[in-house]
This record gives structure tokens, C-alpha cells and sequence, in this order.
């Protein structure tokens, strides 16, 4: 069974940084957003695979997101 997360992804002053916040403790980081990408899509999948090894409980991805845009 499929399943997507949402990723946030942050800039920093020397890099990118990923996470995901329906899979605590799963992040990356990485100079480009294409590396970062291929980076956090691993780190999903090793992630996963850890949970399942250990008999844990593969989460529902239930956070979402949304933009707003204001005058400023």
C-alpha cells in the first residue's frame, strides 16, 4: 500500500534541510533540492523499513498543508 508524507523543506544559511512530520526523527540535508529530495525519499523508505523491523505501527500521513497570501 502506497502511502505519501508531506516533506518540509527549510533553507538554511549553508544548506537545505528536509523533514517529515508524520515520521518523527526522519530528516536530511543537503546542498541542492534535487539531492535533498533524493536524500529524504531514502530516508522515508529506511525509515519505514526500521518501524516494520521493529513491529512498529506504519503511520497514517495525516498532516497537510496549505498556503496563504497576504499584502505585505
Amino acid at each position: 500500500m502506497k502511502k505519501e508524507f508531506l516533506i518540509i523543506i527549510e533553507k538554511g544559511k549553508n544548506n537545505l534541510s528536509a523533514y517529515v512530520p508524520d515520521l518523527p526523527g526522519c530528516i536530511a540535508t543537503a546542498e541542492t533540492e534535487k539531492k535533498l529530495l533524493k536524500l529524504i525519499e531514502e530516508g522515508i523508505e529506511l525509515h519505514i523499513e526500521d518501524m516494520k523491523q521493529r513491529g512498529y505501527k506504519i503511520p497514517t500521513p495525516t498532516t497537510k498543508s496549505a498556503k496563504i497570501e497576504i499584502a505585505a
